[in-house]
């Protein structure tokens, strides 16, 4: 069964190829749409573990679409973080990116992880994509939505690093819990950040208190006005 899949619906908007490397996460997010997707009871979720004989079968996998000339690159990881706690331990993220690009690869990193993050920065060429999302610039918030991901200051640490490595960034601003902070979280990268993914909130009773006609219309003229290079997910794109 081949790990490195296409994207389906909404997911498809952030990238054509993934691979999940862990079942679970554990940051345990409490907004995360994961368990529910994957039928997996939440606190099996949050015990995370490595998918059986992972890198073996991304091997294979990036091989065949090597040969296919399918040059897209892999986002690692949709319904897990790369580089969650668990990966001190197994040090998967490192060996998956140095599997795909063995078979010619790029790699699209989406993670909450911060620090954790950097130790593969060299690893990390000109054509790969680094991304973080971010919810929160306010710890305590942070904590409350998110309470084992890095914090908001040290996830805007590893970005900037990232791009001062010369390595392309990028933000995933999905889930968006509080609109004014998702704009001032733009305000404060958007000088190292190569392009911004917006969305909304889903399958969770807090989107039900945000105006979001109000804040599609602020996100858009606020990333025209900066310059910036974006894209507005469809949910969000149908309240302009």
């Amino acid at each position: 069964m081949a790990v490195i899949y296409e994207p389906r619906r909404k997911a498809r908007e952030y990238a054509s190829l993934a691979a999940n490397l862990y079942q679970g996460c554990g940051h345990r997010c409490i907004y995360c749409y994961a368990p529910a997707c994957l039928h997996s009871a939440k606190e099996d979720f949050y015990s995370p573990v490595p998918r059986p004989n992972i890198i073996e079968k991304l091997n294979a996998d990036a091989s065949r679409l090597s040969l296919q000339n399918n040059i897209n690159p892999v986002l690692l990881c949709f319904t897990s973080d790369p580089y969650q706690p668990v990966d001190e331990q197994y040090q998967l993220a490192r060996q998956a990116v140095k599997t795909l690009h063995l078979h010619n690869q790029d790699v699209m990193i989406l993670t909450k992880g911060g620090k954790r993050a950097e130790r593969d920065f060299d690893l990390l060429t000109g054509t790969d994509l680094f991304g973080v999302s971010l919810t929160n610039l306010d710890d305590a918030l942070s904590l409350k939505w998110e309470p084992f991901a890095a914090l908001p200051a040290e996830r805007v640490s590893s970005l900037l690093k990232a791009h001062d490595n010369g390595i392309r960034t990028w933000v995933s601003l999905e889930p968006v819990l509080y609109p004014d902070v998702s704009l001032e979280i733009i305000r404060r990268t958007h000088k190292f950040v190569d392009k911004f993914k917006v969305g909304t909130l889903n399958y969770h009773p807090h989107t039900k208190t945000i105006n979001w006609h109000s804040f599609a219309v602020k996100a858009q003229q606020l990333l025209d006005e900066l310059g910036c290079d974006y894209y507005l997910k469809e949910d969000l794109r149908k309240w302009l």
